[in-house]
């Protein structure tokens, strides 16, 4: 667990990187503008976490300072372009990008909202995804519930 002391908008922060993802581990990430940080395996914009973290507004700081925070507990910070949009939430390229199996593995049991290849929302619930949908006015070319093994694929009883 890393510690992090900052100051932002003035303000003294004692920072944990078990406090962040402790703190959105049931947060829907917004859409991705541009850059991201990976908590708990989810692509969030990073100044939603440090505003979910510090309580602060986020015009009091810029992406920038977001960034250097996030980067300084530990967590993978990138940005959203053209190979992003291919990759799954952690980061990694699978070996073939039509592999949709691969991109969806980190998403088990879960609903996802898809556009193209790219996992748009993943939540538990479907109405939390379409809720997170309208809320953000984006739009999927799929929804779907992710199998959680080869039992649930193929309906056969474990045996």
């Amino acid at each position: 667990m890393l510690q992090v002391k900052a100051t932002i908008a003035h303000r003294r922060f004692e920072l944990t990187s078990s406090d962040v993802e402790h703190r959105l581990r049931h947060t829907l990430p917004e859409p991705i503008e541009g850059h991201f940080v990976v908590v708990n395996g989810r692509r969030f914009p990073p100044k939603q976490v440090l505003s979910l973290v510090t309580g602060l507004d986020r015009a009091d700081f810029n992406t920038h300072q977001a960034r250097h925070v996030l980067r300084r507990l530990g967590f993978v910070l990138s940005r959203r372009d053209a190979t992003t949009a291919n990759r799954s939430p952690a980061g990694e390229v699978p070996a073939a990008l039509d592999d949709e199996a691969e991109l969806l593995r980190p998403f088990k049991g879960q609903w996802v909202a898809q556009r193209g290849p790219e996992v748009l929302v993943a939540s538990s619930s479907p109405k939390d995804v379409l809720a997170w949908l309208e809320r953000h006015n984006q739009r999927a070319d799929a929804m779907f519930r992710v199998p959680r093994d080869e039992h649930e694929v193929t309906g056969i009883a474990p045996g």
